[in-house]
């Protein structure tokens, strides 16, 4: 402990010493070597310290810098960063000069491997760290929208710890989740779900979402087979790689903080109407809600009018001498908006790092509170990481990277169709129902209180009472050594893990619509998967022109994966939730697997003159879930690119940069563990007296020829650079096809089995992806416009299944089907249309439109996607704004089919009074059909039209135009002659608002999950609205 006391005093009498010495004042000019022009804004920063300045716009500067000081950095867009050495002078003058492209700018690709920008033959693009922040998105993947090219991003809503989906140019798998591998630090990161939530369920978000927007210093999209080959057989739909923050080795010590605070409100709501309340028929009156009075039971507003003084006995009118009392029947047209809360998201980030000649370290802190737009749901997140590398010997350096996370939430909202789904509630609803009144779910003696005791709970009496929780520990970290054996080889080796417990409850009280006598149910997944590699790394030139590197490498993955789960499904005391607490046998169900890969891999390059590249990778993985004899499987990739501006001395002010690039690659995937032979689980017999077990016979036949499922593409595209980096073009085009698909088909019953596995089918993709970068404006007073366009258009076509297959199922909805179909894109809508005559015009029987044949409706794959981002800075000001669009696709909107049915959207005021008819045609004399005349009432028609087995009519074009972000920003790089420096502060708007929808009533970029299950809804937890401060500084 002394020894500790004495160096930390001797540490901070020598920084004192450091700080109050005399500075040194250094002024000086900084010029452009094109035309010797001041230049404005140019950054002079003091090295290995935090002080530094800008030029004023007559290029001049002046700093104050410590005795210590050894060297000045002049950097500024567009012109070559350069080190100046003090050498005691007190004047300094700078000449920069231009710089076509950064050729020392680097791209993380595969495995972590660093790669010269110019030198890769395939389509990268990344995202910084800064944009990411910028954006305060408390799921990483959401701060992509509109930033990637090709990436389709969906977040499933606005609900508290919500998943997010992203599937780059398009689906290709009819098993996979078509999510890509995400990548943190070089350790393949786990993005399962921790929540069913297929068509209804609770979404607790999925693995991405423990990453920390604060801690991450870019992302790299990896988004072809080609620049994802050494991934293997876990990379068929593409690579996310992260890198997180690491220490500036320049810096002796820094800390920084970053404070953000946002609302969040509904972004749309549906449009209900006003005028009529519940019922049927035109009657209510409310007697027990349970049908003693006069439709008092439904769950429907087709009731009398509101608002023309009528006095009808409600749900929540006195009762005297026995007798409920008649109150005014009005309307309450805000009662679905007033049950929403202002959610409330609260981030604070502190990082502290520090380097000497041999180390450098960070270290960081996050701690995020929400709570949600929908009562009583909120989460929580702490995050703590730390990055930090040593350098013993010259030759060698150790790095260590280690995330824990820590997620909890006492409560998170129910999608679907579900009792405990809020919003359900409000399309089965009472329009003259006064939500606010509804908060108080107790009557005095304890009995619960509610508008309709026939089909739903009170909505607050389900988010107080009947509570989803969450808890989920996580570490994910690596740890490596780098050995440099020669100048021309070096050695890598280390280990990485991804572990964590996830643990889910689930509770009902006494009284609740589903579970009179109450539930509870726990589950605890608990997952770990360890990756150990090793890696040489070659490079040697042959000659001044020809240069040549490899990469030598191996892994081995062990994956082990138990979940345990069990429910009480009734409760033998009321308010106590345990699994002892049952009134009936509770069953654990208990599920183990592993799985295990070893791969060896290699990637090469040859170099001419720093201008042409030639590619080569090759991976062979060895995979446990396949069948031994064939369990070996090799992809290769070749790419090459070449620098044009480069290989022909063709550079000028106009063209700066030329690169052409192509490519052809293979890689695959595997299938789950457990495929390969009967699997059987045990259950609860049948006979409690005999106290023997049943056991559950596996339905699927043993393959054991399976094979992993392939992916070949090809791509070419080129990289352009104008007018000295001022307008960039990069355009792609890539065609892939995948094989072999390992799914599940019918076969006879006759063979003792239902289903068997097999590989088969094949789905295509191809297209174009275009991004454009512009800085129309650049100002030496310090005006600058930058534009980046991010375009793609994807054509997905299933070309073929199974033999004697027509379609293969992905998922379903009621009646609705979402399949596969040959010659179709993924995800093809299946369903009824109305009955049609031969010129397609809708028969009507007796007013009514009847249900027709099954067919193809629609499909969910957008047909492209757009992004365009507008940045504007002015000096210490920037303000920027990002809209995206995506175009194509549908989806299937059951809010509309229930809310017209039940009469509580605003559509059904149509023909309230007068009735309708129906356009289309009905049966005519002599079997000739003739235009439809006959007048219904509107509760008839909509209960005719929007129905469960009639899809066509709630199928819409999901295409949509968004206002996705907006940033009002103010920096200070230097406060005073304070050691405080970019001090920031900003206003950052999210999903602000829909520019262009034709969907109704709800945000088409909806979904129920992340799974291959898309374009699905119905009672969507609205998306949010969010608007928020950020604060940051460092020193």
């Amino acid at each position: 402990m002394r020894k500790l006391f004495l160096f930390l005093t001797l540490f901070f009498v020598l920084i004192y010493a450091q700080l109050t010495a005399q500075n040194i004042k250094i002024s000086g000019v900084v010029s452009a070597s094109d035309g010797n022009q001041p230049l404005q804004g140019v950054s002079i920063i003091v090295v290995g310290s935090a002080a530094g300045t800008v030029t004023n716009t007559e290029g001049k500067y002046e700093i104050s810098v410590s005795p210590l000081a050894k060297q000045l950095r002049f950097s500024f867009i567009g012109y070559k960063t350069v080190e100046i050495d003090i050498n005691n002078r007190s004047k300094i003058d700078v000449i920069l000069e231009l710089e076509s492209i950064d050729v020392k700018a680097v791209t993380v690709t595969a495995l972590g491997i660093l790669k010269a920008d110019k030198a890769t033959g395939y389509a990268i693009q990344s995202v910084s760290g800064e944009d990411i922040s910028k954006s305060r998105e408390s799921n990483i993947v959401n701060s992509l929208q509109g930033r990637i090219s090709g990436a389709v991003i969906t977040n499933t809503s606005g609900a508290v710890g919500a998943s997010s989906r992203i599937v780059l140019r398009g689906a290709n798998s009819l098993s996979s989740d078509n999510q890509p591998l995400f990548v943190v630090d070089n350790v393949i990161l786990n993005n399962s779900n921790f929540g069913n939530t297929y068509t209804e369920g609770v979404n607790r978000g999925s693995g991405i979402s423990d990453i920390n927007p604060n801690d991450v210093e870019s992302v790299t999209v990896l988004k072809g087979p080609n620049a994802a080959a050494l991934y293997g057989s876990r990379a068929a739909n593409g690579v996310v790689i992260i890198k997180t923050k690491s220490a500036d080795k320049d810096r002796r010590f820094g800390f920084s903080f970053n404070s953000t605070s946002s609302i969040e409100t509904p972004l749309r709501l549906p449009s209900f109407q006003n005028k009529y309340g519940q019922g049927t028929g035109g009657v209510f009156e409310f007697y027990d809600g349970l049908g003693g009075g006069s439709n008092d039971n439904v769950d429907e507003s087709w009731g009398p009018r509101l608002d023309i003084g009528l006095q009808i006995p409600q749900w929540n009118s006195p009762i005297i001498n026995g007798v409920r009392q008649p109150t005014p029947w009005v309307s309450y047209p805000s009662n679905v908006a007033d049950f929403f809360e202002f959610g409330k998201t609260l981030t604070n980030n502190v990082a502290v790092e520090g380097s000497g000649d041999d180390y450098a370290v960070r270290f960081s802190y996050t701690n995020t509170s929400q709570t949600g737009m929908v009562p009583n749901t909120d989460i929580t997140r702490n995050n703590f990481q730390i990055n930090a590398i040593a350098s013993p010997y010259s030759n060698l350096a150790i790095n260590v990277t280690g995330n824990y996370m820590n997620t909890k939430s006492e409560n998170m909202p129910v999608y679907g169709y579900s009792a405990q789904n809020v919003m359900q509630q409000f399309m089965w609803f009472g329009r003259q129902v006064d939500v606010v009144d509804l908060k108080q779910y107790r009557n005095s003696d304890g009995t619960l209180r509610n508008w309709n005791y026939n089909y739903h709970n009170n909505p607050y009496f389900t988010l107080y009472e009947n509570l989803n929780g969450v808890e989920r520990d996580r570490l994910l970290g690596q740890t490596s050594a780098t050995l440099k054996l020669a100048d021309w080889i070096s050695f890598k080796t280390g280990a990485g893990i991804d572990y964590y417990t996830n643990y889910n409850t689930a509770r009902s009280a006494f009284g609740d619509i589903e579970s009179p006598h109450g539930y509870y149910g726990e589950s605890k997944r608990t997952f770990r998967e360890v990756n150990v590699d090793f890696l040489f790394q070659i490079n040697k030139r042959f000659s001044e022109n020809l240069g040549f590197s490899i990469n030598l490498g191996g892994n081995r993955m062990d994956q082990y994966v138990q979940t345990y789960s069990a429910a009480a499904n009734e409760l033998a005391v009321e308010g106590v939730y345990t699994l002892s607490n049952s009134r009936t046998n509770v069953l654990p169900v208990n599920f183990m697997s592993t799985k295990r890969i070893n791969s060896l891999f290699f990637n090469g390059q040859f170099e001419w003159k720093n201008a042409l590249f030639v590619d080569f990778t090759g991976r062979n993985d060895w995979s446990s879930t396949l069948p031994q004899t064939g369990n070996s499987f090799f992809y290769p990739s070749v790419n090459i690119s070449a620098i044009l501006s480069d290989l022909f001395q063709i550079q000028s002010r106009r063209l700066s940069y030329a690169k052409v690039r192509l490519g052809w690659a293979q890689v695959g995937s595997d299938t789950d563990p457990y495929q390969l032979k009967p699997v059987y689980r045990f259950g609860q017999g049948w006979n409690a007296s005999t106290r023997l077990p049943s056991i559950y016979i596996p339905n699927d036949y043993p393959n054991k020829s399976i094979k992993p499922q392939k992916t070949e593409s090809f791509e070419v595209g080129t990289d352009f650079r104008f007018f000295t980096n001022r307008l960039s073009l990069d355009i792609t085009y890539y065609n892939q096809k995948s094989y072999n698909q390992i799914i599940r088909v019918p076969i006879t019953a006759t063979t003792g089995y239902t289903s068997v596995i097999v590989n088969a089918g094949q789905i295509d993709n191809s297209g174009v992806e275009l991004i454009v970068g512009a800085t129309p404006i650049k100002k030496r007073r310090g005006l600058e416009w930058n534009i980046l366009v991010n375009f793609a258009k994807n054509n997905n076509v299933v070309r073929s299944l199974y033999k004697n297959i027509d379609n293969y199922e992905l998922g379903s909805y009621w009646d609705l089907k979402v399949l596969a179909i040959p010659n179709q894109s993924f995800g093809a809508f299946y369903g009824y249309d109305f009955a049609r005559n031969d010129d397609g015009s809708i028969i009507h029987i007796d007013g009514l439109p009847v249900q027709g044949d099954l067919k193809v409706l629609g499909n969910y794959t957008p047909d492209w996607i757009c992004g365009v981002n507008n940045e504007f800075k002015y000096k210490k000001l920037s303000f920027s704004f990002l809209v995206d669009s995506r175009w194509g696709g549908d989806i299937y909107s059951m809010t509309t089919t229930w809310g017209r049915y039940s009469g509580v959207l605003e559509e059904t005021l149509i023909g309230r009074e007068g009735g309708i008819i129906g356009k289309g045609v009905k049966p005519g004399s002599n079997g000739v059909w003739v235009e439809n005349d006959i007048v219904v009432s509107a509760e008839e028609y909509n209960k005719a039209a929007y129905i469960s087995n009639v899809a066509y009519s709630s199928i819409f074009d999901a295409s949509f135009i968004k206002l996705r972000e907006v940033r009002v920003g103010f920096t200070i790089p230097n406060v005073g002659n304070t050691a405080l420096k970019d001090l920031s502060f900003a206003i950052v708007g999210r999903n602000l608002a829909l520019l262009y929808t034709k969907v109704p009533h709800i945000d088409p970029e909806t979904a129920f999950s992340n799974s291959n299950v898309q374009g699905l809804e119905f009672g969507q937890l609205p998306s949010a609205r969010s608007i928020g401060l950020d604060i940051s500084f460092k020193f």
